[in-house]
């Protein structure tokens, strides 16, 4: 699930209108008539985000200058991708040549047919190998390549050094477990005045999207590991609802306002009236740009627990009726625009510095090898927000488990969001007869495939 449309330095959001007919979008004519091959491309910046969409119109022109037989057809529109339109546009073959998707897209889009299997031509990709390789492999099925990751991001705890340091609560020293983030919500909670020392998701969905995240860190999993049953009435599960029960009315550190979502969350959190919650990195300028926020006073932990982090993020897949010209047209488009350490859309950090777009931030860490060093490099030479605050999590990340969102989640999460706005609402709620009840739906939904 991602709510915020994370990027690495630019917020490109958008997708071709299902009001374009089928040959303004993925048809398969590559116009080789014209001696060029036409790609048509989506997730260009709408009108309304002026300085991205220039960037990204500038980065195509400059890929069409060094490869003049291709024609690259960009489409946007709000967001990259609709989840409401996404597999009508598929089935009425409206979708573009190359098209963008969601981690959670990619066994989906290959299960009904309509990507194109790229391992015939993926050796033609230079980045390919430099991509990390759990990223790689969710857009492989059965051993074959179907997409090609763009960007990934991992869950942390987002926290405000001015209200640790406040209740006495050392800044660097973040918690590390589920209990020290109690221990520490109760003394930020107790600073008074409205403070809130721990805020979570409990509607919308993204109540089961956190609670998805919570599971992890602790080693547990909402589903098991063939996909067919769930698996949160376990000690695990028991335990993230228990720890959100007793925080809300044991503790009073979760304040008496639930049923939030990201906004009022993020809201709390820029007005400096928060001390902690669950997010991944792309959520800190949003609090400074949009909440009221200041760099200096927003850090990044790693998921507490120790054991896992919940992972997400996006790339491209390709139509099904693409020609081979085009396949290999939209490897080279996405080498040049996305998947060049230091340069292009994604990359270029003095661009991005040059106008005010946020740079040093942890994630994503798309590369390894001698291509994370090069990227890393450009990004430390033109950061402009203090990595210092962001550490604990670059070095936390190393040793957890990092794992995609379950299979059907925006329906199990809707289960979830059940449990979580339970326990947060009602003081004598049931947490056995929760898990039990959402055991059961879950089992049915993950039973209609």
């Amino acid at each position: 699930m991602r709510i915020t449309g994370f990027r690495r330095t630019f917020a490109a959001l958008s997708v071709c209108s299902l009001a374009l007919a089928a040959s303004a979008c993925g048809s398969g004519d590559d116009d080789s008539a014209s001696g060029k091959t036409r790609i048509t491309v989506n997730c260009m910046p709408p009108k309304s985000a002026k300085v991205d969409r220039s960037f990204f119109q500038q980065d195509i022109a400059s890929f069409e200058k060094k490869n003049p037989n291709i024609d690259v057809v960009a489409h946007d529109a709000f967001p990259c991708q609709d989840p409401k339109t996404f597999d009508a546009k598929l089935a009425g073959g409206q979708m573009e040549d190359v098209f963008y998707t969601y981690f959670t897209d990619a066994k989906h889009v290959v299960d009904i047919r309509q990507a194109a299997d790229l391992t015939p031509y993926v050796k033609e990709l230079k980045s390919y190998d430099t991509i990390q390789k759990q990223l790689r492999d969710i857009y492989t099925v059965d051993g074959k390549i179907y997409g090609i990751p763009r960007t990934g991001y991992s869950m942390g705890l987002i926290y405000n050094r001015a209200l640790f340091e406040k209740a006495g609560l050392d800044p660097d020293t973040p918690p590390a477990t589920w209990e020290e983030v109690r221990a520490d919500a109760k003394k930020i909670a107790a600073l008074g005045n409205g403070t809130v020392g721990y805020a979570d998701y409990s509607a919308q969905n993204q109540g089961g999207w956190h609670f998805t995240a919570e599971m992890y860190s602790q080693g547990g999993d909402v589903v098991t590991a063939d996909g067919k049953k769930a698996s949160i009435d376990t000690p695990q599960g028991h335990a993230v609802l228990q720890n959100l029960h007793d925080m809300r009315w044991t503790d009073n550190s979760m304040g008496s306002k639930q049923l939030l979502v990201i906004n009022d969350v993020q809201q709390m959190m820029g007005s400096g009236k928060l001390g902690m919650y669950l997010s991944a990195p792309d959520n800190i300028p949003i609090l400074v740009k949009e909440k009221g926020g200041n760099y200096k006073d927003l850090a990044l932990a790693p998921m507490p627990g120790g054991q896992g982090t919940l992972i997400g993020g996006d790339g491209y897949m390709f139509n099904k009726n693409d020609s081979p010209a085009q396949i290999r047209a939209g490897l080279k488009w996405l080498d040049s625009m996305f998947l060049t350490p230091g340069d292009g859309f994604l990359g270029d950090y003095a661009r991005a510095k040059q106008n005010n777009a946020p740079v040093g931030l942890p994630e994503p860490r798309l590369f390894t090898g001698a291509a994370d060093a090069k990227d890393q490099q450009v990004k430390k030479a033109n950061a402009n927000v203090p990595v210092e605050n962001y550490q604990a999590f670059l070095d936390g990340n190393q040793a957890l488990q990092m794992k995609i969102e379950p299979p059907n989640a925006q329906q199990i999460y809707s289960v979830l969001d059940g449990a979580v706005s339970a326990v947060l609402t009602k003081k004598d709620a049931d947490i056995d007869k929760l898990l039990k009840d959402a055991s059961g739906k879950i089992d049915s939904i993950l039973a209609r495939g």
